[in-house]
This record gives C-alpha cells, structure tokens and sequence, in this order.
C-alpha cells in the first residue's frame, strides 16, 4: 500500500519504518527541514534500539522516503496517518493545534479516496472532529474515512512492539476502512480488535490511566513497607501471581515519567471533567506520582541532613532505560532541588546527557564514566534503571565513595549484596 505518515516524531517515525519493513511505500512528511536531512542520510533524530537499521534499510531498498510537502505526499497515497504531537496544554487538556494545522494544510490534496488514521493519542471525540473539519475545507464525505489506530509503542522497544504487537485496535464507523487498516497488520497478529471510533480513542487513555494506577498503587505500598518494615518486592511478587493483577508495573520506586503517562493521565482527567464527571482515582494516581519523589527527596536529606557543599553522584537521566527521553523525568525534578539546598551534582547517563542538560541548571557536572562521578562523592543516587548499572563493581562504588551510601530509587540491587559489600543501602519500600 502506499501511505503517507504526518509527522515523523517518535510515533511518526516507528509507523513509517516498519510500514515500510513491511513491504509498504511509505512517505513521511515533517516541516523541520533540518531533521529531514538527517532522515534522508539514514540518521534518526531518537534513540531507538534496532530503528536506525531499518531507517537504512528502507531508504536504501527505495521504500521510505521523507519530505517536507504533505500535500504531494497526500496526492501520492491512499492511506494517511497522522502522528503529531499532541502535547500536554495548560489546563491538563491535549492540544490539538498540530493536528488541526495538519489536516488544515494537505485537506486541498485530497480528490482522490483516502483513509485518514488518527496515531496520535487525542481525546474522545477527535475523530469525529476531524470528519468535521474536513467537511468544512469542502472535502466531500465520499473522499474519505477517519480511523482511530492507537499506539501501544513503549519507548526502548517500540520496533519490537510495533512488530510483534500484544494488540492492535481499529475504530472507525465505516467498516470498509476499518478492514483496509486491519489488513495492514495482518502480517504481523491476527489479534486485531475492530471498534467504534469512540471506544478506540478511549481505550489508548484507559489503558495508560490504569497502568499508571498500578505503578501509583505499588509506590504507597512501598512507602507502608519502609513504615512498617515490610519488603516491596515481596509484596509485588505475593500480589502478581494472581493473575486477576498480574506482575508487571508492580515495580516499586520514584514514579513513572516520560511522555505518555504524565500526559495522558491529565487528558483522561480532563476528559471527565468536561463531561461533569469527576475521576477521583485517577487524580489521586498523579497526585501520588509526583509525591513520590519528594518522599526519596526526603530520604536523601534523613541520610545526609544538610546538603550545603556535599558532592552527590547521580547515575541515570532518562525517565527510564533504553531511551535518550527526559521528559518528566525524575532526574528533572531531583536535580534542582539539590542544586537548590547547595549540593554539587555529577551526573551520568549512557544516552540522554545531551538531552538532559537542555533543561537542567547549568552548574550539573556531566561526566563520560559512572564510576567517575563517585570520586569523594557523600552519596550515589540511582535514578533511571539502566541495564549498566545492575551489574556493577560493589567493591569499586566503595572504593571511590566518600560516603558508603546508595539511595536507589529504582530499587535495583539486593540488600545482602550491599551489607556485604560495606554499603549503605537506602531503597524505596525495601
């Protein structure tokens, strides 16, 4: 099939890819002509295991291409998804000012039939309102069909998720296009779930909002845990053997990040709230979510009382591993307030440094080694659960460690491991 994919952000980028990978003649279209250059080169603008590979590939073997003008690109394809960016606007709602600009900008391409998928995550409703504005720049209703087909990609192995999906879900309130999507990952599961185009949009929000329920809920187990002298991840493992709860994101620790939880949790509360409906559970989930750090904020300063001159290592930038993102970061939050109360910050992450120090202070110490930013350090922070860091040198950490102290907020090592080694081991619920 020939598919044109608006925007070539992180969604954008994985869909036109492995699209393509699948025997598609995908065009992806960005207004950022410098990423563009980059893209045509081979160059991906995110760190993606396994995407620059097939970036390559496809370019080379004349099946991906980019530009900047979607109105070509329209003209060119039948199929028409679009994945800009639908960020977080002040009041906790999505804007949908790409999304609008977008459609906007290649609807006057569209005289031949067309399938329009919504990849971006927006809020109950889009769907329709796209089919609205469509009509209003005078594209007759027999030209096109809108289609909501959420992504479930998790950020470090979202080619993998693409490819090997555990779900793909298709509303649309024209059957006809919702079968032409559904074919196009027939290649790939025949767990193709074929809704309405409401229930579809619903379902992105619901599935974030409940996940982010559970990481929430394991997190004040774990503050009862550090009260009460029980072990969290004994408690997890007790509870995700049954598996009406199941085990996963059942990991206790600093709270969730990135850019879909924190996003989609507010856009899901302020779903309700436009429709007088209050979400108590949920608003309570990111009210726990951002305290969280505060209590290993406090853990940090019950260790080390005043902050005023101590040297503070920190391993881990990203809001999780295998992704160069910080958005919403814990680090972006931790950092300043040590800053603030007078610490020096060297700080290290494999990936997102660069990334990072865009939005930190500028007085952060970025350094190219872990182990480097122990030296005559009081503590190490651990922030991000980096695969690096799990099998590290116990006797090395000591060695350089002014103080013998870990405070793991990711709850990454044992605690015999630590006592044996002559380390302080300060965790979260363990």
């Amino acid at each position: 099939m020939k598919i044109t994919v608006i925007g070539t952000g992180y969604v954008g980028l994985i869909t036109a890819t492995c699209f393509a990978e699948l025997g598609n003649h995908v065009i992806g279209v960005d207004v950022d002509v410098e990423k563009l250059k980059k893209l045509r080169n081979g160059e991906s603008p995110i760190y993606e295991p396994g995407l620059t590979e097939l970036l390559k590939k496809n370019i080379k073997e004349g099946r991906l291409t980019f530009t900047e003008d979607s109105k070509e690109a329209v003209k060119e394809s039948s199929i028409i998804y679009i994945a800009v960016g639908t960020p977080q606007a002040d009041d906790g709602s999505a804007d949908l000012s790409y999304l609008v600009s977008a459609i906007k900008h290649f609807a006057p391409a569209i005289d031949h039939k067309v399938i329009i998928v919504n990849k971006s995550t927006v809020p109950v409703g889009t769907g329709n309102y796209v089919k609205q504005l469509l009509i209003e720049e005078n594209i007759s209703e027999d030209l096109f069909a809108v289609v909501s087909n959420p992504e479930f990609l998790k950020e470090g192995s979202a080619v993998n998720d693409f490819m090997y999906p555990e779900r793909v879900v298709v509303g649309s309130d024209k059957k006809e296009a919702a079968e032409v999507i559904a074919k196009l990952y027939g290649p790939l599961t025949d767990k193709i779930i074929k809704t309405n185009i409401l229930s579809a949009e619903l379902i992105k929000y619901a599935s974030n909002g409940f996940l982010a329920t559970k990481i929430s809920f394991i997190n004040e187990i774990s503050n009862i845990c550090d009260k009460v002298g029980a072990n969290v991840r004994e408690v997890a493992y007790g509870m995700g053997l049954d598996t009406r709860i199941g085990g996963k994101f059942l990991n206790a620790g600093i709270g969730y990040g990135g850019s879909c939880f924190p996003k989609d949790t507010l856009a899901l509360i302020d779903i309700a709230d436009k429709l007088n409906y209050e979400f108590k559970i949920l608003k309570k989930v990111v009210e726990v979510n951002h305290d969280q750090r505060k209590v290993y904020y406090a853990k940090i300063k019950k260790e080390l009382g005043d902050l005023k001159g101590k040297k503070i290592a920190v391993w881990g930038l990203a809001f999780k591993d295998n992704t160069d993102d910080v958005r919403e970061s814990p680090a972006l939050d931790i950092i300043p307030w040590l800053l603030n109360d007078g610490a020096e910050v060297f700080a290290y992450d494999p990936i997102a440094q660069e990334n990072a120090a865009v939005l930190l202070p500028e007085s952060v110490n970025y350094v190219k080694d872990a182990y480097d930013t122990l030296n005559d350090a009081d503590a190490l922070l651990i922030i991000t659960d980096w695969k690096e860091f799990r099998q590290v040198n116990l006797s090395e950490i000591k060695k350089r460690l002014k103080t013998p102290l870990i405070i793991d907020g990711r709850n990454m090592y044992s605690r015999d491991d630590m006592d044996e080694n002559g380390l302080t081991y300060i965790g979260m619920g363990i």
